[in-house]
């Protein structure tokens, strides 16, 4: 095809080009390739949950009674007790009527606003909110406003000028953003969506199983489950499983199982899967020590390298390391992967222009002599 190669060769002289790096193993914080062990600083595995010996009993249970695969549909064959226990479960974690289930979160949040919202509606979404919530806007057909990232003020002045001209309208952002690592100001986007008659949906991607009381995420940490339409999430992050879902009212999880074609028209995800995400939603409210755990050592992580003088941000257990330059960012990675620590360099168009950022992702299973070893390192590289 026409503009492939040059797509190649600018991709490359600008150091954007990725490439796929197959790893031979990750476990416990670990990651090997070509039998080399270096300390995982890309995973999502933010609890430590992926080897758990109790999410394995859990797969190789349901494995052993229904078998690898759901082989159809929810609608047509593929549907189990087991999908329908796990619902109730997301429903009753996160403080909703109903619960609905999805094969990814891209999968989730291109057909819950492309099923929800249409032409004549119009949607107001956080500027970094992620690729999947972009896509299922424009696929939607409804007019998107960009807010400047986490400001209210921005957003009401859209708000004022726009909301009147369309029938429904939806604010959707992240709780926890995955390239910032920043929480959202939820309480102030729910007054908004109040005072402006909208709907409000939140991505607890990188939330869910780290935040709250009872690891729900940060909606159930302000206390507003009650006040958010749309509370939509992972189970591939902290839970260590695969999917999504979303928690919502019974109203809306029933039209979207006559109308969501994400859902309608995919296989349903294997029995063990579901068994997993179950055995990991339990684990989450039964082992509260892990994300405490996790969100100390971030803190100190943080607090650390800002007193070196690294342009750090967020709040959660993401932590990226600000680089600007794409190639620096790039190298950095390099010098900070020969000394045994893989952490990637993420560029645009995965962020803005001139953010080039080494990303740090923290888990459970980290402990303090690996990351006072990481920040001698980060200190003596020089790019």
């Amino acid at each position: 095809m026409a503009g492939i190669e040059e797509f190649l060769k600018e991709r490359q002289e600008q150091g954007l080009l990725r490439k796929l790096k197959p790893a031979s193993l990750r476990l416990g914080g670990k990651i090997y390739f070509e039998n080399k062990e270096y300390v995982d600083l890309s995973s999502n595995d933010y609890l430590g949950l992926s080897a758990h010996p109790e999410l394995k009993k859990a797969a190789i249970a349901a494995t052993g009674k229904f078998g690898v695969a759901s082989c159809a549909s929810r609608l047509l064959s593929g549907d189990s007790e087991l999908f329908q226990e796990l619902e109730d479960t997301v429903a009753k974690f996160k403080g909703k009527e109903a619960g609905l289930v999805f094969n990814s979160g891209y999968q989730a949040n291109v057909g819950i606003i492309s099923s929800l919202f249409t032409g004549g509606d119009c949607i107001f979404s956080d500027r970094l909110n992620h690729a999947s919530i972009i896509d299922g806007i424009l696929l939607s057909q409804a007019k998107i406003f960009r807010f400047q990232h986490n400001d209210p003020g921005h957003l009401e002045l859209l708000l004022k000028k726009e909301r009147a001209k369309f029938k429904n309208a939806l604010i959707i952002t992240e709780s926890i953003f995955s390239m910032d690592g920043d929480r959202a100001p939820l309480k102030e986007l729910v007054g908004l969506k109040e005072k402006y008659n909208c709907q409000i949906m939140v991505d607890e991607a990188h939330a869910t199983g780290v935040f709250g009381e009872n690891g729900s995420g940060l909606v159930e940490e302000e206390g507003l489950s009650a006040r958010i339409d749309l509370i939509m999430g992972t189970f591939s992050k902290a839970l260590a499983g695969f999917g999504a879902y979303l928690a919502t009212s019974r109203s809306i999880v029933d039209y979207l199982v006559n109308t969501c074609r994400s859902f309608i028209y995919s296989t349903a995800l294997p029995p063990a899967v579901i068994a997993g995400n179950l055995a990991s939603l339990k684990l989450i409210q039964d082992e509260p020590y892990r994300r405490k755990k996790l969100l100390s050592m971030a803190k100190m992580l943080r607090d650390k390298l800002q007193e070196k003088g690294f342009c750090v941000k967020g709040a959660s257990q993401i932590i990226p390391l600000i680089l600007g330059d794409n190639l620096r960012a790039v190298e950095f990675a390099k010098k900070v992967q020969e000394q045994g620590y893989w952490a990637l360099p993420v560029r645009p168009p995965t962020v803005p222009a001139g953010q080039a950022r080494l990303r740090l992702s923290l888990s459970y299973d980290h402990n303090q002599e690996t990351l006072n070893k990481l920040i001698d390192v980060l200190s003596t590289i020089r790019i």
